[in-house]
């Protein structure tokens, strides 16, 4: 039986309709309400704009767009390519500029006010009209400011290129601020919503981890054995991956060398950290340490128990109110022999990717970090554990997801971490 299935309207079809039986549904699709948690995102952002002074921001991280609006298109493209970007009033509307004929794919987001076609001013578009073509988009926000945020100067903007800033800062009266640290505290925080779209992304990146578990074979290589979580995510509608960080035997001590067509040997240390952008657009970032034949030696077992008792120990002591700083001191210690070889923090914020907070290993003055935030309800964070010892060949990295809740964390992956 043939099964029919559409991907969206044509172009210019003004009459499309998408039949709801044409799509396969998503893992909790119909627990989510998507308008809610759409508009919760959104007045996350307006607040913290308001609570800043801020007349309206705009936001070109694909990532940030995504939360704020809800809109995805081309997002590993756009990340190196000004192609898209979002003004959003802080008592006005959302505008958003889309790439050239992309106009129609957002015709029922609540969130979005009016779309545009694009200005741009990348080489790749216009080679030496690159200025030009910024002093033509600056115009564009200075119309727009005057019209949404008369009284209010300030402009607050992710990230954007040295041409489009200097075409603001040379020719208009506007105070730009970094809008990172904004989003950053906006996202912090999930609704109900949002925790079940985690909920669901990590379902489908342990579905994944399960598959990577029963195919680990000696012959089979490591991108062979990685890809197998890629298929899982994009079939069940994840979507991209931040890292490739899946290695095996000498490759991972120390961590971060990335997955490669090296073929894993018998009784070897499998090791790797999802990473993975799952449905909805939310991350699943888990750690496991796996061992192929499953029977570890002597050292292998110090590693990864050593690894375990780590994650296990600090997530017991987080709750809401919790200070960074606190934690820190309190934290966990490391074999002084596995030191040079830390992972860059032991617990990180996490929501559409990794996120605030990055709370790091402290140095005496506690100068390497910001520690003065405290731990909040809704939060979801990953502890981190990374045991490699100096000049040994092996490593293991554990990792879990956490909600925090009124009363401690709530783990939402459920492989275990001594799964081996």
């Amino acid at each position: 039986m043939k099964i029919k299935r559409k991907i969206g309207p044509k172009l210019g079809d003004q009459n499309s309709e998408i039949i709801k039986n044409d799509f396969k549904p998503k893992l909790f699709q119909d627990q989510i309400s998507f308008d809610r948690m759409r508009k919760y995102r959104l007045n996350r952002v307006r607040n913290q704009l308001i609570k800043n002074d801020i007349g309206a921001c705009i936001l070109f991280d694909p990532i940030n767009i995504r939360y704020a609006t809800d809109t995805r298109n081309m997002a590993i493209f756009s990340f190196h390519l000004m192609t898209r970007y979002v003004f959003i009033a802080a008592n006005g509307p959302v505008i958003l500029f889309e790439y050239p004929k992309c106009e129609h794919i957002y015709e029922n987001n609540c969130t979005i006010d009016e779309v545009r076609e694009v200005t741009t001013w990348d080489h790749f578009s216009w080679g030496n009209k690159v200025y030009e073509k910024a002093l033509e988009w600056s115009k564009i926000i200075d119309d727009l400011m005057k019209q949404y945020s008369s009284q209010n100067n300030n402009i607050a903007i992710d990230v954007c290129d040295p041409a489009g800033i200097n075409a603001i800062k040379n020719n208009y009266n506007y105070k730009i601020i970094n809008a990172q640290k904004f989003l950053e505290i906006a996202r912090s925080i999930k609704s109900a919503d949002e925790i079940i779209c985690m909920r669901a992304s990590v379902k489908t990146a342990e579905k994944g981890i399960m598959l990577m578990h029963e195919n680990l074979k000696a012959g089979i290589t490591e991108e062979e054995l990685w890809s197998i979580l890629h298929k899982t995510n994009i079939e069940n509608g994840g979507e991209w991956f931040e890292t490739r960080l899946l290695n095996s035997g000498p490759k991972t001590n120390p961590w971060f060398q990335e997955c490669s067509n090296r073929i894993i040997q018998e009784g070897e240390i499998v090791a790797f950290d999802t990473d993975m952008v799952g449905p909805y657009g939310y991350c699943a970032d888990i750690s496991r340490t796996f061992v192929e034949g499953g029977k570890l030696t002597n050292y292998q077992k110090k590693i990864h128990s050593l690894a375990y008792e780590n994650v296990k120990y600090n997530e017991e002591l987080i709750k809401p109110g919790l200070s960074f700083k606190e934690f820190a001191e309190k934290a966990w210690q490391l074999p002084d022999n596995c030191f040079d070889n830390h992972y860059p923090c032991q617990v990180h914020g996490v929501g559409m990717s990794d996120e605030w907070p990055f709370i790091a290993y402290p140095n005496k003055d506690y100068s390497n970090g910001d520690y003065d935030a405290v731990f909040e309800e809704n939060m979801v964070i990953c502890v981190e554990s990374y045991i490699g010892e100096k000049d040994e060949k092996e490593g293991a990295k554990l990792e879990d997801q956490y909600l925090v809740t009124n009363n401690g964390l709530e783990l939402l992956s459920s492989i275990p971490l001594n799964l081996v």
